[in-house]
């Protein structure tokens, strides 16, 4: 007897293995992201990993590569938000200096409310462990390159101060913009996320805009 195809033309078998396969995938990096930022990496086990997915360690492994390639896939799924490449697209196409870095500075506070908790754990596991520092330096070059198509729209738009050049203006952005900026006015400061993006914006407005004629 033929087996039952799903409308895709898949045998029902094959479709339902696929969609619990990606099930458990998802069940599994979604536990991580908890534990991670509640717990810190490495007091996180894979076993309470497992534990909170409701699958075997050995499943954890299989799965992902273990802890460190969770945090690896962690990252990954920030860097491969669709928003990053949508909104460098639409700052790109921008006409107006100020509207383009008042687009990019939302944008990155956006983002950072969204992935703050992959964020911090990222960082504050770097310094002590070699894998996550690879990661760590693999996410900041994709955020720095996501400034410079930006930043090339501001120069091409003769906006930047005289002698400024496009590495010069990724350097401001990733300056104001980077990791540290909206931490430190947030969480050192205790800014509302409000605040720290207009104080970003306009300086990094300041910093990057040659004044109106």
């Amino acid at each position: 007897m033929a087996r039952r195809g799903n409308l895709d033309g898949q045998p029902q078998g094959v479709s339902r293995r696929v969609e619990y396969a990606e099930a458990t995938r998802q069940a599994i990096i979604c536990a991580a992201r908890k534990l991670f930022s509640e717990q810190g990496y490495f007091s996180t086990k894979v076993d309470d990993i497992a534990t909170l997915a409701r699958v075997a360690p050995a499943t954890v492994y299989a799965v992902s590569g273990g802890k460190q390639g969770l945090l690896r896939t962690l990252i990954e799924t920030k860097m491969e938000d669709p928003m990053i490449e949508t909104s460098v697209r639409t700052a790109a196409n921008m006409d107006e200096p100020e509207a383009i870095i008042g687009y990019t500075t939302k944008v990155c506070r956006v983002m950072r409310e969204n992935y703050e908790d992959i964020i911090r754990v990222m960082i504050t596991t770097a310094p002590h462990d070699q894998g996550a520092a690879s990661t760590l330096a693999m996410a900041t070059k994709g955020y720095r390159q996501a400034f410079v198509p930006i930043a090339e729209r501001l120069f091409n738009l003769g906006a930047l101060h005289e002698g400024m050049d496009v590495k010069d203006a990724v350097d401001v952005f990733w300056f104001y913009l980077g990791y540290s900026g909206l931490f430190t006015l947030h969480d050192d400061n205790g800014w509302s996320y409000d605040r720290a993006e207009q104080w970003l914006c306009e300086q990094t407005s300041r910093a990057l805009l040659r004044p109106a004629c």
